[in-house]
């Protein structure tokens, strides 16, 4: 009963959808506004089915429900609750569902939020928004459908993949959808200012926060990946190039040039067209990532060939997409052409263009390494593997240069800077590229690109300290009477989006710390142990103290009990196992991490070797670094977001 109700919830959103698409594009042609509040009404409505359809399929799932196929694809009587409950994203059907939900969710909240805002482009928005909404049900509904019946009802489903059964999977999908679809309204608005003609500041400035949103969301569900991946795969890593990994990082890398470049045209007005091209590829790359990974592709070039009629209906929605957007910003590009140009290559607008430039080469270096095996094994039966060596020899160079950016760009004026002004301003960054230089031989860092890398960090870092030393040191001259907190509060208060992008800045130089301390010092140990022996790696001494059984829900496990101890330190117990689930013959390991600020330590159990057991040992220096730097960025992003609208709101 849930599931038809669900299913019917669906058709009528698909109805109202195309309601919402037709109804303003007609209303906008003929000036009936009537017909325009249709559409934003339609919008709403939509949003409340599809909020009806995704709980039918969740209370699905929590009742156990296995005459829906997708229910018992993907579910068991024997799946913790916890998981039985997002089980729903497990699979591609119903993470399309998720998807169109969030982009229902989000057109009826931009609806509301802008509809006295920008009456003219009101109209056209929802026509985008409705036409994106209407391509996603259509393929929920026709060609991935969660919504099927099974019979005969079996007695148990085939319970979700162990992988799957991970907080790792509760979190990182929703946060990777929430940036993916957050895109589409900046997207929306960008067609909505080709279309009416007003492509200038406005709508940049009413996205501004949209597009923040989107970005930390993104970067968020990247950064759980990573995370999920280092914990559970057993491999000591967090990021390996795989092509699923690289179908997110992409759409960041332009949102991440977009966030930079619309500075420069709401200070100067240029850049406009590089900025709708920029959101158009970030939209385009978000819809990319989400039909690779859930198409089947990248497990298997021959999905399309094994599904012709989703594979020809995902490229059919792409290419409209596509044609529409890049060819609207080509018709309109004449128009947009700004009489203001670049007075030089010494000042800020000119280091976000570059800032630009590497990170869309960085971005085209990512989508040519994973498309490249998929053409070639398309075209021919050779299968082509691009591994982290073409990636680390062509991307790391590329973010050597971005972080070299990062520490000149704050220090540099707006269109004019001269000489002597440039040498004073980068005196303090420069000193500290040196101290870095100096740190990374007296660390025994050895390699090239770590050389290169502190030395790169400790400058960012030196020029964003002068930076706001200067800001600080201005407002106290200007306001004598405050004390120095007081004055460093309203500095911040007072320009949340500039020292929220400097808290974003200081989170990267973190992470990229912590990439080379696990990336170059990582050390490795490979041993067969029987209960009772030691082995030690690092400082580390470690006992392999005793072996026995677990069993929870649905898995058993053999886990092993290891006694860590180091110089001065209490002695660490760890526990790393090695499950077997219910439904799944594949054991599956789960690693032990004792982390602490300068290293983790993190143990694997692998198989039974005669009388003893293969184990993994890693020491994974400042590989702490990454996630904290990453919570830093998210609070910069909060901070930014805090920042009001600076220029007047305008019709449009």
């Amino acid at each position: 009963m849930w599931i038809e109700t669900g299913h019917f919830a669906a058709i009528l959103a698909l109805v109202l959808a195309l309601t919402q698409t037709t109804a303003p594009l007609a209303g906008a042609l003929l000036g009936k506004p009537a017909w325009i509040r249709v559409g934003r009404h339609a919008a709403i409505a939509a949003f409340l089915l599809l909020t009806l359809s995704t709980a039918s399929l969740v209370i699905s799932f929590m009742t156990h429900d296995f005459s829906v196929r997708y229910v018992a694809g993907h579910a068991s009587l024997n799946l913790p609750v916890f998981y039985l409950a997002t089980a729903m994203w497990g699979g591609h059907e119903g993470s399309l569902l998720l998807w169109t939900w969030l982009l229902s969710t989000f057109t009826a909240v931009s609806a509301w939020r802008h509809w006295k805002s920008h009456p003219i482009s009101m109209p056209w928005i929802l026509v985008i928004l409705g036409a994106v909404l209407v391509g996603f049900l259509m393929l929920v509904l026709f060609l991935s459908s969660p919504f099927e019946r099974l019979f005969p009802v079996p007695m148990d489903g085939r319970d979700l993949n162990p992988l799957l059964q991970d907080p790792g999977m509760v979190f990182h999908p929703p946060f990777l959808y929430l940036g993916y679809v957050g895109f589409a309204v900046p997207y929306a608005f960008s067609m909505a200012a080709l279309i009416t003609g007003k492509a200038g500041e406005e709508w940049i400035l009413a996205t501004r926060r949209w597009s923040l949103f989107a970005w930390g969301m993104l970067t968020t569900g990247i950064i759980l990946g990573a995370y999920w991946a280092y914990y559970e795969l057993g491999w000591g890593g967090y990021w390996a190039w795989d092509p699923v990994e690289n179908a997110s990082f992409m759409p960041w890398l332009t949102a991440t040039a977009f966030l930079h470049s619309v500075m420069v045209q709401e200070r100067l007005k240029m850049f406009k067209i590089w900025n709708l091209f920029l959101i158009v590829a970030t939209f385009a790359l978000s819809l990319l990532g989400t039909f690779l990974v859930r198409s089947g592709v990248l497990s298997s070039v021959h999905a399309f060939a094994n599904d012709p009629g989703r594979g020809v209906y995902i490229l059919g929605f792409m290419s409209v997409m596509l044609l529409f957007s890049f060819g609207l910003l080509a018709f309109r590009s004449e128009k947009l052409k700004g009489s203001i140009s670049m007075k030089g290559m010494v000042n800020r607008e000119s280091a976000f263009l570059f800032n630009n430039l590497f990170l869309v080469v960085g971005m085209i270096t990512v989508l040519l390494g994973t498309l490249y095996p998929l053409a070639v094994e398309t075209l021919s039966d050779a299968k082509v593997t691009v591994g982290a060596p073409y990636y680390n020899k062509v991307f790391i160079p590329i973010m050597l240069g971005l972080l070299l950016l990062m520490g000149i760009g704050p220090r540099l004026a707006w269109r004019r800077m001269s000489s002597d002004r440039l040498r004073r301003a980068l005196v303090g960054p420069l000193v500290g590229g040196v101290v870095g230089l100096v740190a990374a031989f007296g660390l025994e860092v050895n390699h090239p690109y770590g050389v290169a890398t502190l030395g790169l960090i400790a400058f960012a870092l030196f020029s964003h300290i002068s930076e706001i030393g200067m800001a600080l040191k201005a407002r106290r001259k200007r306001f004598d009477q405050e004390s120095g907190p007081v004055s460093a509060w309203r500095l911040v208060t007072r320009n949340k989006r500039r020292y929220g992008g400097f808290l974003v800045h200081l989170g990267v130089v973190l992470m990229a710390a912590g990439f080379i301390g696990s990336g170059l010092f990582q050390e490795e140990r490979n041993v067969v142990l029987k209960v009772g022996d030691r082995t030690s790696i690092g400082q580390w001494q470690l006992t392999f103290d005793s072996l026995g059984k677990v069993s929870r829900q649905n898995w058993v496990a053999d886990q092993g009990t290891f006694i860590a101890s180091r110089a001065g330190g209490a002695p660490v117990v760890l526990t790393p196992q090695k499950r077997i689930y219910e439904r799944h013959a594949q054991p599956m390991t789960e690693a032990a991490i004792h982390a602490i600020w300068q290293e983790d330590l993190y143990i694997v159990l692998g198989d039974s070797v005669g009388e003893g057991w293969s184990v993994r040992i890693y020491r994974n220096p400042l590989v702490s670094w990454v996630w904290w730097g990453a919570a830093v960025m998210g609070f910069g992003v909060m901070v930014a977001m805090g920042q009001g609208r600076r220029l007047r709101r305008r019709k449009g």
